[in-house]
């Protein structure tokens, strides 16, 4: 698709630009990188030239520094002379007065000034140089947002009366009823794929790599391949226990939605009292492997299950349209499962990690939503494009998205071990997750929606991939 016009682009590329700046400050890399080149502009007295690589690391931070400070003073020119929202115009101009003080202080930092002391406060200057570059992105996204949604938003698009469990829309054609073969090889494999499907198993492989990447961010003795596989193991079958309950909790709903009316309880292929059975059957195997390595783990296993189960799926789901924004709690968990398996706490890394995936989910799934939402006003669920319109949920896409960019970057300033590649990835599949969402603002189809959320998908199960090589590899 051609953007009908190229300011966005210039936004989101300037957008992306300042995250690089700022993810690649936050890392261990660039850390290194300016030790090895001491001066301004240039290293040594000034005007000298890198002596290894690591130096031309920080040369090429300056430079691209001077790039992108380039790039926000052209968006703000064209922001006036086009006469833009005022929204518009004053985010993108705050970002520009930002740029000199930020720059400035990241001069201080090649010239190895750790410390100002303002007022008789004494603050660290990289970390206030970090502050000013994520301050910087946010005024350039929320430029972006607010053009996105000027340009793009319907007007007509507002909220509905519509009310949770209620909808006008006729149910969708009833699944056809599931042909068991009579065989006992094949009945026996029809049988274990539906037991298979009750588990969810395309969330296990996602979640359990969260799990994964929080196990190798505590590090230290407590990472052993017993506690791994322990965990691992624990965590696919807790999973798959919350599947099979949500499956027998919403079989009556899951009949109404197209998308759902093929399961296996929907079309009774598997008897309720048997998927409870085989529901607490996963609870307890799981619940015994996490207590096998330590009572926290084996508690905040319980309360996993238990969240999905029955906060979201009979509480939040059915009854809010912040059922997205606060389910996003079920997919945290398996972050400080992680941590408090290997270090037998909830510590500061595992709880970052979690808001990562906190802010994110909003940004992944309000696209699924999109793609399904005569699906989900059928059901009677009160999913944000059913409640407050297409419009509202693509604004609320890439706030999330710019705030999920925001929790990584902080995780990388705390969490040493990450470095290069986490830097990469996250800034690369970063810039291809934001240009999905550009497009969804334009095109505004189901294939957009979808493109979209699979674009989440690869930039969160790369990132966490670059979080377990750096942890492991560092």
């Amino acid at each position: 698709m051609t953007i009908p016009d190229r300011y966005p682009v210039l936004l989101g590329a300037t957008a992306i630009g300042v995250y690089l700046l700022v993810v690649v400050g936050a890392t261990t890399s660039l850390t290194d990188a300016a030790a090895a080149c001491r001066g301004w502009p240039a290293c040594g007295g000034g005007t000298a030239l890198p002596a290894g690589a690591s130096g031309w690391i920080a040369l090429g931070h300056r430079a691209l520094a001077v790039v992108v400070g380039v790039a926000v003073l052209v968006a703000a020119v064209l922001a006036w002379r086009r006469r833009v929202d005022r929204r518009v115009r004053g985010s993108i101009l705050l970002a520009l007065l930002l740029f000199p003080a930020q720059a400035g202080l990241g001069a201080l930092v090649a010239l190895g000034t750790e410390s100002l002391s303002v007022s008789g406060v004494t603050v660290s200057v990289g970390l206030v140089h970090l502050v000013l570059g994520l301050a910087i992105f946010g005024g350039v996204l929320a430029a972006l947002a607010w053009w996105l949604e000027a340009e793009t938003g319907d007007p007509s698009d507002a909220p509905s009366t519509f009310e949770p469990g209620q909808s006008d829309l006729p149910p969708a054609e009833a699944a056809p009823e599931p042909s068991i073969p009579e065989a006992a090889i094949p009945r026996l494999r029809a049988t274990a794929a539906a037991y298979f499907r009750l588990m969810k198993p395309r969330l296990m492989w996602l979640l359990c790599l969260v799990a994964a990447a929080g196990m190798a961010l505590a590090g230290g003795p407590g990472f052993t391949p017993r506690i791994v596989a322990a965990t691992l193991a624990g965590g696919a079958l807790s999973i798959g226990a919350s599947g099979t309950f949500n499956h027998v909790l919403e079989r009556d709903v899951d009949k109404r939605m197209q998308r759902t009316s093929d399961r296996p309880l929907a079309t009774d292929l598997v008897p309720v009292p048997r998927a409870l059975a085989f529901g607490s059957l996963l609870t307890v195997v799981s619940l015994g492997l996490f207590w096998s390595v330590n009572p926290l783990t084996a508690v905040l296993g319980l309360v996993a299950i238990l969240f999905y189960s029955v906060v979201y799926t009979l509480i939040l789901k059915p009854n809010t349209v912040q059922n997205t924004v606060l389910g996003g709690a079920a997919g945290a968990l398996p972050a400080m499962i992680g941590w408090a398996a290997v270090t037998g706490e909830v510590g500061g890394g595992g709880l970052l990690l979690a808001t990562v995936i906190f802010l994110w989910t909003p940004a992944h799934f309000y696209n699924l939503a999109l793609a399904y939402k005569d699906d989900y006003e059928r059901g009677g669920f009160p999913m944000m494009p059913v409640v407050h319109g297409e419009t509202a949920t693509r604004r609320h896409i890439l706030w999330y998205l710019g705030a999920t960019f925001v929790a990584a970057a902080v995780l990388a300033l705390v969490a040493e071990p990450l470095g290069g590649l986490y830097a990469l990835v996250g800034v690369v599949l970063g810039a291809v997750f934001l240009w999905a969402v550009v497009r969804l603002h334009y095109e505004q189809t189901e294939s957009a929606a979808f493109r979209a959320f699979h674009a989440s998908n690869a930039y969160l199960g790369l990132l966490l991939f670059a979080v377990v090589f750096d942890a492991l590899v560092v």
